[in-house]
């Protein structure tokens, strides 16, 4: 049977104008919907919800497509993964809501394939030390004339996300969209308050 999202968190949905942004959170490869909620004490305000991936990748940990490949796994589990993740919004949000995408690592390659499969329903994209695959996309042509801002920002002392993935990653972001690229000092595959301050001005510009 194919995985589903079954289930996250949310908050702030109360008094949540359904045509309004909605923040959607995506973590990273073997962690889940627990991860980075804490993320939205530098946003505060914005409605979320932290979805959790439903592919077991072991150890109680959850992933949106198998790592077969450190930082490039295969296109077919990631469209996949993409699908599952659309299904999602589908049944669950209006299909008029704006979304403001939030991903790290695994998750923020998700982001960016929301982006790059719907572009109309994106309202703003950060991929927090993710990357991209190298297959085309059926928004890249539309990315392409459209150039929405996006915010990519990873710590030079990564070392879980390859230097090529890293390539491939700005070379798209170049190609395709508007980027704000970031870049930390003493960070590893990790996020810090710096990084949030800059996502905060983003999402002030963007939203």
């Amino acid at each position: 049977m194919e995985p589903k999202i079954t289930q996250h968190l949310s908050s702030n949905l109360a008094n949540w104008n359904k045509k309004s942004p909605i923040v959607l959170l995506l973590h990273g490869y073997g962690s889940n919907m627990r991860d980075l909620p804490s993320l939205m004490d530098f946003l505060p305000g914005l409605p979320w919800i932290s979805l959790q991936a439903p592919v077991d990748a072991g150890n109680g940990g959850f992933c949106w497509a198998p790592r077969k490949v450190p930082s490039n796994p295969e296109a077919a589990d990631v469209e996949a993964g993409t699908q599952r993740i659309w299904d999602w919004i589908d049944t669950n949000l209006p299909q008029d809501a704006p979304l403001v995408l939030i991903g790290f690592s695994q998750g923020g390659l998700m982001a960016t394939q929301l982006l790059r499969t719907r572009p109309g329903r994106i309202k703003a994209t950060v991929v927090l030390a993710g990357f991209v695959i190298s297959a085309k996309q059926p928004g890249d042509k539309e990315l392409v004339e459209t150039k929405p801002k996006v915010y990519y920002g990873r710590g030079l002392d990564d070392d879980i996300i390859s230097p090529e993935a890293v390539s491939r990653t700005e070379s798209w972001m170049i190609r395709c969209t508007t980027p704000i690229i970031r870049r930390y000092e003493r960070l590893g595959h990790s996020i810090n308050e710096e990084q949030m301050a800059d996502v905060s001005d983003y999402l002030e510009l963007v939203l």
